[in-house]
């Protein structure tokens, strides 16, 4: 008896004493979009939310809109010199430093969002990803998808090829080289300076997303006419960078927050623009009177066809491009094959 007592005293000694409390982790994390901007600058306020909460505290992760800590086109630079733990952005964004990038953003003609995440998750994408941002010390996560995108905002109407010709156009990655192939001026702008460039006639036209963000940034106002659909951006991935010193100095337990929260962040982005985005072409048709189009066929042609040539003289100049477009070819093939019986299907019979 006097052991078990002395066992229970003992006890009751250790759970009243003082605990030592846990470490903090104040990260940083800096995106390329507007502050609290629906959809795209949501992503990464809803990632911060939930480590903070599932980490009680622990890491406590604190967003800047562009231009707050960084320029939106500096994010990844941020994240690699350490100036910030995380980063939220486009890997389009990055062909300059990376020909490879582009391909976990959008490909022309290519997988949408659905299959992206597949490639991702359940393919050789994520593993191919990091190996590219490796020698940067960064680690991307899937940041958000906006679905199939809106092929743009244009002053002038599109009714053939030739209207393409000399047109001036915000429309960055590979939808830039393959708008150049066909004898347009691709012009790289962030999403603020966007209104501005249209309005003013800096630019004859441009893309940003869809009518979710589109409505939300007024574009209806400096534009008429309201073409589809995104052939440049099928299905746009966004990302989550990590800067991997201060990834790997987590514990385990918060590494594992991290990835599982950029997860549910990238599969929200997705379901927010598949609620928010008919309600608000409803808005634009009835209450702003926009036209909306599709772009002609013709043109569409002539697009498909210079996407081919780009993506081919990408793989031919640039190795790492080549290897990771193989296996991003091999998935696409496999899945479009498959959903033309499924969902193509089912979508013509519904």
């Amino acid at each position: 008896m006097s052991l078990v007592a002395c066992g229970s005293d003992e006890q009751s000694k250790q759970s009243n004493a003082p605990q030592a409390e846990a470490k903090q982790y104040k990260w940083k994390l800096v995106t390329s979009w507007p502050k609290n901007f629906p959809g795209l600058g949501k992503a990464p306020e809803t990632f911060a939310n939930y480590v903070n909460e599932m980490s009680d505290g622990r890491l406590q992760v604190r967003v800047y809109g562009a231009g707050e800590l960084v320029p939106g086109f500096e994010v990844f630079d941020a994240v690699s010199n350490g100036t910030a733990e995380m980063g939220h952005a486009g890997a389009y964004y990055w062909k300059g430093k990376m020909p490879a990038a582009p391909i976990f953003s959008a490909i022309p003609f290519g997988m949408n969002a659905t299959e992206m995440n597949a490639w991702l998750h359940y393919g050789d994408g994520m593993a191919l990803w990091r190996e590219l941002y490796e020698p940067y010390g960064v680690i991307p996560f899937a940041g958000g998808n906006s679905g199939v995108q809106m092929a743009g905002w244009f002053k002038k109407e599109i009714n053939s090829i030739a209207d393409i010709q000399g047109l001036k156009m915000r429309i960055p990655g590979l939808g830039g080289e393959v708008f150049k192939e066909v004898g347009g001026l691709p012009v790289t702008l962030t999403g603020g300076e966007l209104f501005t460039s249209l309005q003013t006639g800096a630019i004859d036209a441009t893309e940003w997303v869809g009518p979710y963000n589109d409505l939300a940034f007024g574009l209806h106002k400096a534009a008429k006419y309201y073409y589809h659909s995104g052939w440049h951006e099928p299905g746009t991935l966004l990302e989550f960078t990590v800067n991997k010193q201060a990834f790997e100095a987590l514990p385990k337990d918060l590494q594992k927050i991290v990835e599982v929260a950029t997860r549910a962040a990238n599969q929200d982005m997705l379901d927010e623009y598949t609620a928010r985005n008919p309600n608000a072409m409803k808005q634009l048709i009835e209450q702003h009177g926009i036209d909306v189009r599709p772009l002609p066929d013709d043109v569409m042609e002539a697009l498909k066809a210079a996407s081919q040539k780009v993506i081919e003289q990408q793989v031919a100049n640039d190795e790492q491009f080549a290897k990771i477009y193989a296996s991003y070819l091999a998935f696409y093939n496999d899945a479009k094959e498959y959903h033309r019986m499924s969902e193509q299907e089912y979508y013509k019979n519904r």
